[in-house]
């Protein structure tokens, strides 16, 4: 029994650049070799090689036998498994080939300190290994060699009286006319072995190899994975997927859709797209439980169980196959996303670069440095994404949110119509009304009045756009509203950024020298501050995500940070440059300020700020705090004013800082509001005073409690910072008292609202020039 299943519709460089794709990837599965896979029968588990670049083997499945792993995380059902190069299950054993000698290696929940590689291979040299039912087949060569003798070795794995299992010589998977043959590779299923043979064909040999029906097969196939009862494969040179034997496993395989990778259950196989890596089962499965939208680098099923290895965290993601959810615990550990080799990448895959991970102590995913792990690119993203950067050398393609879509490179790809499209066809809309009117003497008078009216119309519209924040960052031009308002006294202005872009990890690594502490500006809850010179000279701010805030705020919280983030857009906000999301890291790329923050200049020893730059910054900040509270809807509660998080960029303007994710759902958001009027008053007392918000040198140590009974008693000069000559003129300073004192007032009801502080505080600028 055979099926064709022809890939049409793709242009020639097309098929020329996936065909290099088969030539070079590995399939994971089912009796094949791969970093993850799954032994089967009732007592199934599966196996990966983990990321810790000792690859190191972590286990899991619901075998009852199994002991229980010590926490969720952990999945420790075996003890003393040495460090593995690939992995192969077999029914309720798994194999191996190690690391460290190229040997084969074998062993059961029931026997988990004996191997089961009979003696006589045991010292034997392995460069592929596959496990079937009851029986495992090895090629011979070393692993870690660009050439190997491609010979293969059998033996078969049985049950003792005992229950557990044993190994023996075979002589049922001994074949004169295949034991003399070079493969490249081999599969196992239950009674049969099949290989490719080096230079093209495939042959089988064991007692259910006739059933398969393969032969004079001449094609060279570059993935090739074994069901109980079938072999799929997919050819180097047509690129078609080709099936043999039970035709009930492989019924309706995927029509003109490429794949890199194959696994195979009981009846049912799956396969890794190569265009979004997203996955794709035919055979006989439940397709609502195969994960949507989700990218993976590997994969590997048991008779009902899939896992996968996900490309965007390597994280591990099981599901079964007629059900929603595996009975056990996935294990959270990192996994391999491919195989350790010696020779380099092909055209069509790229290195994995052990840096996205940010271990510090982790220079390789495998065991040797001169080995590398490659994985073919993806070429495209799933419905929802649009294909942001594209796969480079040590990185492949970064796949972004629809929702964050910002030019025309994507808006046909997340079906998006600009505002300049809308424009347009309201316009031609409004145009063949003309004509038609204007064929009778009221629509002359008509077309006249619309011509004086229609200008006004939108100038009105455009006006009130000013004051709203576009909806998303979908490349439309955000207006910005009264971006030099309470600047008028200042000599220069910091200017306002476009729309974030989408950065590399890659390359965020390299411009903050692998985000070293010698590199960090600060920290904070969110994680750490960097500093960061891009490959065009500019220099940048890079905020990135500690592991507590990853685990807190999952992916569809990161896209309305940046929802939000993108829509915020001020002279006197820090301002989102650009974002990366990759390999789970969450960096966001800010405008650089290089005169450091408030609280640096007022109590951490830098230049001190004369009384000028000090009430200038008082009105920015306000600004600032103004906008996120009036000019954005819903409006952003910061809830975290503070001196340290008001920086000052190159020309001395004063930035509001780290406001994230703090929008408001809160019933009482007018509270909400207050609270940050409140934190403002505090940030004036210390810019008035020169005090520490909080300073136990001081009686009472809480500036509130200290400067408000002072400013009462109309004594608001005792508090003056003393450091900072005095100007002659000291009424705006005790303006300012006099504002700070009723934004830090008890109840929030007599607080001063943002607008009023920042109205107030931009006539002292204006009116009270200290001299």
């Amino acid at each position: 029994m055979q099926i064709l299943c022809s890939f049409l519709g793709f242009s020639r460089s097309l098929v020329a650049f996936q065909l290099l794709l088969f030539c070079f990837t590995g399939a994971y599965g089912f009796g094949r070799m791969g970093p993850i896979s799954a032994s089967f029968g009732k007592d199934e588990f599966f196996c990966a090689i983990d990321a810790s670049g000792k690859q190191d083997v972590i286990c899991w499945g619901k075998n009852s036998s199994l002991p229980v792993p010590p926490s969720p995380s952990a999945s420790a059902y075996f003890s003393n498994i040495p460090a593995m190069a690939a992995l192969s299950g077999g029914e309720g054993f798994m194999c191996g080939i190690l690391a460290n000698t190229s040997q084969a290696h074998c062993w059961s929940p029931t026997n988990p300190g004996m191997d089961l590689v009979p003696p006589m291979y045991q010292n034997t040299a392995y460069s592929h290994i596959a496990a079937g039912k009851n029986h495992v087949c090895a090629i011979k060569g070393p692993y870690y060699a660009d050439h190997d003798s491609g010979t293969v070795d059998c033996w078969e794995i049985v049950t003792s009286r005992n229950r557990s299992l044993a190994s023996k010589q075979s002589d049922l998977y001994y074949d004169q006319s295949t034991n003399s043959l070079e493969l490249d590779k081999i599969a196992s299923g239950e009674g049969f072995t099949c290989g490719a043979v080096r230079g093209g064909g495939l042959v089988c040999w064991g007692p259910a190899s006739t059933s398969l029906g393969v032969s004079n097969v001449s094609e060279n196939y570059g993935v090739l994975v074994s069901g109980r009862s079938s072999v799929c494969g997919i050819s180097n040179v047509s690129g078609n997927l080709k099936c043999w034997g039970d035709a009930g496993s492989f019924v309706e395989p995927p029509v003109e859709v490429s794949l890199v990778s194959l696994s195979a259950g009981m009846n049912h196989f799956c396969g890794i797209r190569a265009d979004n890596h997203a996955v794709e089962c035919w055979g006989n499965f439940n397709s609502s439980v195969v994960p949507k939208g989700s990218g993976f680098m590997a994969i590997a099923s048991s008779d009902f169980t899939t896992c996968g290895i996900r490309e965007d965290d390597l994280l591990l993601d099981c599901w079964l196959i007629n059900s929603s959810k595996p009975d056990f615990d996935t294990p959270l550990e990192l996994s391999s996303p491919g195989l350790c080799r010696v020779s380099p990448c092909n055209e069509g895959e790229f290195a994995f670069n052990v840096s996205v991970l940010n271990e510090p102590d982790l220079t390789s995913l495998c065991i040797r440095k001169d080995l590398r792990i490659c994985s073919p690119c993806g070429s495209n993203c799933s419905q929802g994404l649009f294909l942001s950067s594209l796969c480079i050398e040590n990185a492949d393609r970064v796949c972004t949110p629809c929702s964050l879509c910002q030019n025309s490179s994507c808006w046909d790809v997340c079906q998006l119509k600009t505002y300049a499209q809308l424009h347009q066809k309201r316009w031609s809309h409004l145009r063949r009304l003309l004509i038609i009117v204007g064929s009778t003497a009221f629509g002359v008078i008509l077309i006249s009045t619309c011509g004086c009216l229609l200008p006004c119309l939108f100038t009105n519209r455009k006006s009130q756009g000013s004051k709203k924040q576009s909806q998303s960052c979908m490349g439309k031009q955000e207006q910005e509203n009264d971006m030099n308002a309470g600047l008028h006294s200042s000599p220069s202005t910091g200017s306002c950024p476009g729309l974030p872009q989408v950065f590399r990890l890659s390359e965020l690594k390299d411009a903050t020298n692998g985000l070293k502490e010698f590199n960090e500006l600060g920290r904070g809850s969110y994680g750490f501050v960097y500093k960061a010179v891009l490959t065009d000279g500019r220099v940048v701010a890079v905020k990135r995500a500690n592991a507590a805030t990853i685990i807190h705020t999952n992916n569809r919280d990161f896209e309305m940070e940046l929802e939000i983030l993108c829509k915020t857009r001020h002279c006197n906000i820090v301002n989102l440059l650009g974002y990366c999301s990759e390999m789970g890291e969450r960096l966001l790329v800010y405008e650089y300020m290089p005169h450091g923050t408030l609280y640096d200049h007022l109590h951490g020893g830098l230049s001190p700020l004369n009384w000028s730059l000090r009430l200038k910054i008082s009105m920015q900040a306000a600004k600032g705090l103004e906008y996120l509270h009036k000019e954005l809807t819903p409006p952003i509660v910061h809830r975290d004013v503070k001196s340290s998080n008001i920086l000052l960029d190159s020309e001395w303007s004063a930035r509001i800082a780290d406001f994230g994710l703090l929008t408001s759902n809160d019933k009482d958001l007018n509270g909400d509001l207050k609270t940050d009027v409140y934190n403002l008053g505090i940030v004036l007392l210390e810019i008035l005073s020169g005090r520490k918000a909080h300073d136990r040198e001081f009686t009472p140590p809480n500036i509130v409690e200290w400067a408000v009974p002072l400013i009462k008693q109309g004594k608001a000069a005792a508090i003056i910072d003393r450091y900072v000559a005095l100007p002659r003129n000291v009424e705006p300073l005790l303006k300012l008292a006099d504002i700070a004192e009723q934004a830090v007032r008890e109840n929030p009801s007599q607080r001063p609202s943002i607008s009023d502080l920042a109205s107030w505080l931009e006539q002292i600028v204006k009116d009270g020039l200290i001299l």
